[in-house]
């Protein structure tokens, strides 16, 4: 849910002072020449740019309530968070200055318009948003300006669909993406094709695609099987940097002519080099030492940087951590690429935060008797250090060994819901288990 921006009014003048005549018979309806209009905390937008989409015509005659309708309308747009503005008088006229907060964004994503490139569909956005720069922000009216552009270019080219638009996550990155999506679309994907031959030949690869053959297209689809099925085989073979796609569809014959509803699909591979393991370098680390952490990572100076090893390299360090209790410890893992070399090293930053003790449980789901056998078998007394790693064997004998716990029992359950509650102010923590 995105924050409600807020207006303020700053005068600095009054803006009756600016009209012919005397002070005394000015009303709230008055109004002056507006004779410049600037704007500051610019960063990616042009002051002429804040000065076209306020309204205000330098010039003409404006009011207070001029001004506050020229703020509104910035907000409205939904490129900025705050947006604040005074005013004074000069050379009988008004000088007004926006003081503006840029609202986030987020790149601009096309999930299931196959027909055209992705150049073609921002070029279609930006004849109606000069300013658009591939990026939108959460929501407003250039959001909604952005998918009426992309209807009207479908439009233009025999496509009659609403074009629909949500924040969903980036499905080739971190953050997020401005989707936009028609509801509706008939086109399916009959198959892919990639253009590393290994990949059309792989079993593993051939067998997950059953995901997608027959499918309605969509890129974000697409995008996520690359992620979880494709990218692992790069990565594990040091292809740290390899580019996956955009995908295309390539067809034959008229190009006048209506997409067959299913269509094939073409993925343009471009591998790039191999990196090898440089080292990493840890930083705010007391409780585990540098020596302990690189062992714990795993990886060896100079072999083949395994993507995937790595990965899990960064979770056995948080497991370590949390092994010793530092539950809430966090890992900033930075890469430093050497594309001179082929090379890639880290920085590592370590807030270790604090150590949290066990103070609780809350068990729903079991009998009275069943609940006390649990308790009876629950590795920590009150005050004890929590031991994730013991806390997550424990739930693992839940599972697959639950004789050990509760004997005889006639205890039924198919699954144990589980969560752990930190109290930072207390070092405690709560663990609350339910059983269905």
């Amino acid at each position: 849910m995105s924050r409600i921006p807020c207006i303020c009014l700053v005068a600095f003048a009054v803006l009756a002072a600016c009209v012919a005549g005397s002070a005394a018979q000015t009303s709230p309806a008055a109004t002056a020449t507006l004779r410049e209009v600037r704007s500051d905390g610019l960063k990616t937008l042009t002051e002429a740019q804040v000065v076209a989409m306020s309204g205000l015509q330098p010039g003409g005659q404006a009011g207070r309530d001029d001004l506050q309708a020229a703020a509104d309308k910035l907000l409205q747009t939904g490129l900025f968070a705050h947006v604040k503005y005074n005013f004074q008088t000069r050379n009988e006229g008004l000088l007004v200055t926006f003081h503006v907060e840029e609202a986030q964004r987020m790149p601009a994503y096309f999930d299931n318009l196959p027909w055209f490139t992705d150049g073609e569909l921002n070029d279609s956005i930006r004849a109606k948003l000069p300013f658009y720069d591939g990026t939108l922000p959460n929501a407003g009216a250039v959001v909604d300006q952005a998918a009426d552009a992309l209807s009207q270019f479908l439009a233009a080219h025999g496509l009659q669909a609403a074009v629909e638009h949500q924040v969903i996550g980036n499905p080739v990155a971190d953050g997020t993406v401005q989707q936009f999506h028609i509801e509706g679309g008939s086109l399916h994907i009959a198959q892919l094709e990639f253009s590393d031959a290994s990949l059309n030949s792989s079993r593993a690869v051939q067998q997950s695609l059953s995901e997608l053959k027959g499918k309605p297209y969509s890129r974000m689809a697409i995008d996520l099987f690359l992620a979880e099925h494709v990218k692992p085989i790069y990565q594990k073979q040091g292809y740290l940097r390899a580019k996956l796609g955009p995908p295309e569809v390539r067809l034959t014959g008229d190009p006048n002519k209506k997409l067959p509803e299913q269509i094939p699909v073409y993925i343009p591979i471009t591998p790039g080099a191999v990196y090898r393991w440089k080292g990493v370098e840890w930083s705010g680390n007391s409780v585990l030492s540098s020596i302990t952490l690189t062992g714990t990572l795993g990886l060896k100076v100079d072999e083949v940087a395994d993507g995937m090893a790595l990965e899990a390299g960064w979770e056995r360090v948080r497991e370590e951590y949390a092994h010793r209790g530092y539950l809430e410890a966090k890992i900033d893992p930075v890469a430093k690429y050497d594309d001179s070399t082929h090379t890639l090293a880290y920085a590592v930053r370590i807030e270790e935060d604090q150590p949290y003790h066990f103070r609780s449980m809350v068990i729903t789901g079991l009998s009275t008797a069943a609940e006390k056998r649990l308790r009876d078998a629950w590795p920590f007394p009150q005050g004890d250090l929590f031991d994730k790693t013991v806390f997550e064997e424990f739930l693992t004998k839940l599972e697959t060994h639950r004789s050990e716990i509760f004997g005889e029992s006639p205890v039924h359950f198919e699954n144990v819901g589980h969560w752990l509650q930190t109290d930072a102010g207390k070092g405690t923590v709560d663990v609350l288990l339910d059983f269905k």
